[in-house]
């Protein structure tokens, strides 16, 4: 470990910052390692490690714990709470660390930090669990599903009620055991810029390893590359940053040359510049956003990618704007939700979450449909899609748009590879599932407008 830097001191800050601040993961884990950049890489590799497992991890490492301390995990002292969990994750998953210096680390830590008077409690848990980690007995399956899931793969249990109420236990699994697999970078291929041939030319002439994606033949999954905004086709345009869930959108939106498309929710904008790429250079995409930061970065999306026919609007979803009225051939309606589906990239959204949350969230859901629904033109299309999981923000949003306003369910299987095709597709939606897709979680409809 470099000169006087504590790299356990360094994740303890990292995790308090996450579990206690709610700050994002991705965001404090990114700004700890640029402010820690002169270490050599594999302190960093430490610090990412035992960050990320320790909150990929978090509800069986609590249980863990409180097999062996008579403290219950939420009336500890938060600081020693997650010195107890970084410890605890170290002794369960990193067997190059021997136990005896994760003990005497958290104690020493323990101490320095002002807690003198509980590194003997420290002590004693941890010991405790590294004698004992194998002989703790966790909950069966046969007897509670829902704890058994909770525990094994650190879900909240309200989480996997609302799931189970709508998939198999067995699809419940594969979704959670999927969150917990290291996944490579899907990235969309701008094949109206340069072949794919040579895209692919690029990218494993600077060493990545390039895999083609079952879905779409524009797709690609990478890995081996250190820095993905350093490779030539990325700098150069040729390639997006994109998970084929979401590269389905633009599929299911299917517009024709020369339309006029407004994505009410467009930030980070791969939506808005896959349509604008599907559309060549004709008619025009108008990719809104409430944030003047995310506008902005938008903007430089735009620029980077040569897109001729876009532009990024400071735009609130919620609030109708008169001058839109019917004027859309294609509405994107890819809302803001609760995230569920992509908790394997983003880790903290399942601690972040709760049922009050995720309430807000659908009326917030039901407002931007209600106003967007004004701007698709008659016989227009409005898609209507989140990055979640479970009926509350899917289905029962699309059954109330549907009361609502003129629109009916327009069949998706045209738009979509056959092997996703389903009874709901043919319908008009589909729920993707990681770990029994190859995708995201996410959910697609297609809705037309049928009045006037």
């Amino acid at each position: 470990m470099a000169g006087t830097v504590n790299l356990r001191e360094i994740v303890l800050g990292i995790l308090m910052e996450v579990t206690e601040r709610e700050a994002y993961s991705h965001i404090a884990l990114r700004n700890t390692l640029e402010k820690y950049q002169y270490l050599p890489k594999y302190d960093r590799a430490f610090i990412s490690r035992v960050t990320e497992g320790t909150l990929e991890n978090l509800i069986q490492i609590d249980y863990v714990i409180e097999c062996f301390s008579k403290v219950p995990i939420y009336n500890m002292k938060p600081l020693i709470r997650n010195l107890l969990r970084m410890s605890v994750y170290q002794l369960k998953y990193m067997d190059n660390i021997p136990d005896s210096a994760v003990v005497n680390e958290a104690v020493r830590l323990a101490q320095k930090r002002g807690f003198y008077n509980l590194k003997g409690f420290v002590n004693g848990v941890l010991r405790a669990a590294a004698r004992e980690m194998d002989s703790i007995t966790y909950p069966s399956a046969d007897v509670n599903p829902i704890e058994y899931l909770s525990v094994r793969y650190s879900m909240p249990q309200w989480i996997l009620k609302k799931w189970m109420d709508q998939f198999s236990f067995e699809e419940v699994e594969k979704v959670c055991a999927s969150f917990q697999e290291d996944e490579p970078v899907t990235v969309r291929l701008r094949t109206d810029r340069v072949s794919k041939e040579q895209i692919i030319e690029s990218l494993e002439s600077e060493g990545v390893t390039c895999r083609q994606h079952p879905y779409l033949d524009y797709a690609l999954k990478l890995s081996g590359f250190n820095y993905l905004q350093a490779l030539t086709a990325f700098r150069n345009g040729w390639i997006y940053v994109q998970d084929v869930s979401s590269m389905l959108v633009a599929e299911v939106a299917a517009p024709n040359w020369g339309d006029y498309c407004i994505d009410v929710c467009a930030a980070p904008g791969g939506k808005s510049t896959h349509i604008s790429d599907k559309l060549k250079g004709s008619g025009y995409v108008e990719a809104r956003d409430k944030s003047e930061d995310k506008v902005m970065m938008m903007q430089e999306n735009i620029d980077r990618l040569g897109i001729i026919n876009m532009v990024a609007a400071l735009k609130d979803a919620t609030v109708f704007d008169q001058n839109s009225f019917h004027k859309a051939d294609i509405v994107l309606c890819d809302v803001p939700c609760s995230g569920l589906g992509v908790i394997g990239r983003k880790q903290d959204i399942r601690y972040r979450m709760n049922p009050t949350r995720q309430e807000e969230l659908v009326r917030i859901q039901r407002r931007i449909l209600s106003v967007a629904q004004n701007y698709v033109k008659p016989g227009g299309v409005l898609i209507y899609s989140t990055c979640t999981i479970g009926a509350d923000e899917n289905q029962m949003n699309l059954k109330y748009f549907l009361e609502n306003f003129p629109f009916r369910l327009d069949s998706i299987d045209p738009y979509i590879p056959e092997q996703l095709r389903c009874r709901t597709s043919e319908g008009g939606y589909i729920q993707l599932l990681p770990g029994v897709h190859e995708t995201d979680g996410f959910f697609i409809a297609r809705l037309k407008r049928y009045d006037e």
